[in-house]
């Protein structure tokens, strides 16, 4: 029989083959799920004596907004804003306090990219009061709501935003609620002295000149962050799947990551390729995947920090990190979604065997099988100590609705997720005690296909 090489071999000729291709002195990627061991790879040098490794630092550029993201909504479960509050409202600001919280997160604001100012000429970044300074000269490029258009002067304010309601700056609060409580000791607002140097490439020759460092400022919530392959891939994983490693919810709840991750506009479009949620980048891989984080760009670094979700063979809590120090080595920002599809089909999770549960509750018994709404076939079945609902179209993979009693109305239940996720699903009995029919979304559901007047074909009329 002939055995093929380890899928973390294949993982590592991917970030060779990229290293090499693209140029960039130097990679470091790593690969988190909750099955197997964590995976890493180093290629080239860090431009200093320290040498490269899973420890080096990379400025991870943009990524930093995943964390303003995260510490806005925890904002908002803490009962500390609205995510339709305007920041004004939280904020004294001489321009732009009417746009809503949601849509700085979402790129939806319509302000535009940058503080005011040549900051990528002079490199000099604003601090706080020349940032709320320098809004009234900067621009509504855009009507609020109208589109996607990607700000850091949004996200700025953001983070001005949590530092204010948590009384302290954005750093401070970072460090007490994301980093710490998530054990990434590596990520850091300033760098370490081992940290690698960025570079820019000549396109025509084989010269890297490095980047001068640069300090972000008050804009520093947008993309100031620095942090190894390692830490990057558990964050990651955090946001594909934060009950894996945040059991108890302490940095945030499954449900806010949810809302988090649910798109709210569409990067482009025409190609309806990217979504955008709250904070976080949305890309579709087909086979309901998603693959979910960011990417980060700073002068002399490149960043790829996603998580994936959903599909066949995902393991929990997967997310990949790609770290380079080439500020323009574009083939970087596909290799983590190479890394997290390679890993899924060279070596996907183990299938976790079926075993037989408990029965379904007695009067819930008598509804289990076949119904009719609008038409069509549902098939409601009780799984994994749950009530749910598939219709016979469904394609195959489509989550089942499923369903929650509510606590004072036994045969009222409410659709937790999937199809009419919010509605309620009320079971009508006859005098014996059988459902006879049920009503979802106000929807009648009966044992055979009826019209909207009620002609049972079975019956005749």
């Amino acid at each position: 029989m002939t055995v093929g090489p380890h899928p973390y071999t294949r993982l590592d000729r991917l970030v060779r083959r990229v290293q090499a291709d693209a140029r960039v002195p130097a990679v470091s990627a790593a690969l988190h799920r909750a099955d197997r061991p964590l995976w890493s790879c180093t290629v080239g040098g860090t431009g200093t004596d320290s040498p490269l490794g899973p420890g080096t630092q990379f400025r991870i550029g943009s990524v930093t907004k995943t964390f303003t993201a995260v510490l806005t909504l925890q904002c908002r479960d803490d009962g500390l804003l609205d995510l339709d509050d305007p920041v004004g409202r939280h904020l004294d600001l001489p321009a732009h306090g009417e746009l809503t919280v949601r849509r700085l997160l979402s790129h939806t604001g319509g302000l535009q990219r940058e503080p005011f100012g040549d900051v990528w000429d002079t490199l000099h970044a604003p601090d706080a009061e020349q940032l709320v300074a320098g809004l009234d000269r900067a621009e509504q490029v855009l009507p609020t709501g109208r589109r996607f258009h990607y700000s850091n002067l949004g996200m700025a304010v953001l983070g001005l935003l949590v530092g204010r309601l948590r009384g302290g700056r954005w750093a401070e609060v970072l460090a007490e609620r994301i980093l710490t409580p998530l054990g990434l000791t590596d990520t850091t607002v300033a760098p370490r002295p081992s940290a690698a140097t960025g570079y820019l490439v000549d396109a025509y020759s084989d010269e890297a000149h490095p980047e001068p460092p640069t300090g972000f400022g008050a804009v520093g919530p947008a993309a100031q962050l620095w942090s190894t392959a390692t830490d990057m891939a558990r964050w990651a994983a955090f946001l594909a799947d934060p009950a894996a490693l945040d059991p108890a919810g302490a940095v945030l709840t499954p449900a806010t990551l949810d809302e988090m991750r649910w798109p709210l506009t569409t990067t482009d479009e025409t190609l309806w390729g990217t979504g955008f949620g709250l904070g976080l980048i949305l890309i579709p891989q087909g086979e309901r995947v998603v693959h979910v984080g960011h990417d980060g760009a700073m002068p002399g670094f490149l960043a790829g920090v996603y998580g994936r979700r959903g599909g066949d063979g995902t393991a929990g809590a997967m997310g990949v990190a790609v770290l380079g120090s080439s500020g323009t080595a574009a083939e970087l920002f596909d290799l983590p979604h190479q890394l997290l599809t390679e890993a899924v089909e060279q070596d996907p999770a183990d299938i976790v065997p079926w075993t037989p549960g408990a029965p379904a509750p007695t009067h819930l018994r008598g509804l289990l099988g076949r119904w009719w709404g609008e038409g069509f076939e549902y098939a409601f079945s009780w799984r994994d100590g749950t009530l749910r609902a598939q219709r016979a179209v469904d394609p195959p993979g489509r989550p089942p609705a499923v369903f929650a009693p509510l606590p004072d109305r036994p045969d009222v239940f409410r659709t937790v997720s999937g199809r009419e996720v919010g509605e309620l699903l009320r079971l009508t009995r006859d005098e014996a005690g059988t459902v006879v029919r049920m009503h979802w979304a106000t929807y009648r559901f009966t044992r055979h296909q009826e019209t909207f007047d009620r002609y049972d074909f079975r019956a005749g009329g």
